[in-house]
């Protein structure tokens, strides 16, 4: 980490490999403000950075490892393809984090959906022009993600939120270098506990899905944090773990774009299939089965099918899912899940909310 002189609180650069090295870094530095003055929020005290920036130079290695109680994957990959996929279905996240509606509102749907940002809010799909436009003009600098819409999500006159969904990433930017696509995410207000890892995954996952698209070796992610903040109310529910040996992630999920396309809307048929009521354990195991899908997907759609099976009570059904992925990453962060539920009556969620940093 770097820091900038003559800052008082923030403008820290944090660089890592992996997404769990940085994610220690900024963990380390934000607990050490807790000897300064602690910052209010419109939902409680906070200690935070600000103007923080995050440079990972392997982003396929994209999980939190080190976050105590350990993050729920299915959540993380059920929410980035609900991205690409371009929908605002509350009932879908809903099935996958209980909770969600505690802290993004009540309703059918969520206003402040990346994807359907991403792909229907303003009238035009960014994500097939930005692929069209850096497909003609790889050296393109104009190619920029739009989640934020003033009409909707500026505050008030008086401060208070226009939405109980106003989204907290604001833009993505794109760049192609020496044949590697880049990304840089802009946040405007990040929860280092709940947000941070669960936003990595999202837009990692994203990020190498379009250079697949595209043809392009997957380059370096980097995000632009502007308020890094932990609620001092969650400091005793949330830690960070000693030294940990990370898994490797060795999949690719590399397919030309019309493929991809076609792959995602199939996934995400999927993934709102195993939110049905009454799914049977066979029912589960075929939506689990997709041997015409790179093993990269594959092994993402095990995770999903793994906690479905979770969560209607089906321990050994899930057990039996992971044991046939062949991811090492992806098993490591089930594994640390499903330790941290497997007492857990069925069903029950425990609070580690990915959106509500306010």
């Amino acid at each position: 980490a770097r820091r900038h002189e003559g800052a008082a609180v923030g403008m820290e650069v944090f660089r890592s490999q992996t997404v769990d090295g940085v994610w220690r870094q900024a963990h380390a530095a934000v607990t050490a403000t807790a000897e300064r003055a602690k910052q209010p929020s419109r939902v409680g005290e906070t200690l935070e950075l600000l103007h923080v920036g995050f440079q990972v130079h392997d982003p396929r290695q994209r999980w939190v490892i080190s976050r105590r109680p350990q993050i729920n994957p299915a959540f993380a990959i059920a929410d980035a393809l609900w991205i690409l996929a371009g929908s605002n279905d509350a009932d879908i996240m809903n099935y996958w984090f209980p909770n969600l509606p505690k802290f993004a509102g009540h309703g059918p749907i969520y206003a402040g959906a990346y994807g359907h940002r991403l792909r229907k809010h303003f009238g035009v799909d960014q994500v097939k022009r930005a692929c069209e436009a850096l497909s003609s003009t790889p050296e393109s600098r104009q190619v920029v993600l739009q989640f934020w819409d003033v009409l909707t999500d500026l505050p008030q006159a008086d401060g208070a939120p226009r939405s109980a969904d106003v989204p907290c990433n604001v833009t993505s930017m794109l760049k192609v270098r020496d044949g590697r696509l880049e990304w840089t995410q802009v946040l405007r207000s990040n929860d280092l506990y709940r947000g941070l890892p669960n936003n990595f995954v999202q837009f990692t996952l994203l990020q190498e899905v379009i250079a697949g698209w595209l043809g392009l070796e997957v380059g370096p992610y980097h995000q632009w944090s502007d308020s890094l903040h932990i609620y001092t109310d969650s400091l005793g529910a949330f830690s960070c773990a000693g030294p940990v040996s990370e898994e490797a992630n060795a999949d690719s999920l590399a397919v030309p774009v019309d493929q991809g396309e076609q792959l995602i809307n199939e996934m995400y048929r999927r993934l709102t299939m195993l939110t049905a009521p009454n799914l049977g354990e066979t029912q589960l195991s075929e939506l689990a089965t997709m041997d015409e899908a790179p093993v990269g997907y594959r092994n993402l759609l095990r995770v999903l099918a793994a906690e479905s099976a979770r969560r209607r009570g089906h321990l050994d059904q899930a057990d039996a899912l992971m044991a046939d992925c062949t991811n090492p990453q992806l098993v490591q962060v089930w594994s640390g899940w499903f330790e941290r539920v497997r007492s857990a009556s069925v069903g029950q969620e425990l609070p580690s909310p990915s959106r509500g940093t306010t």
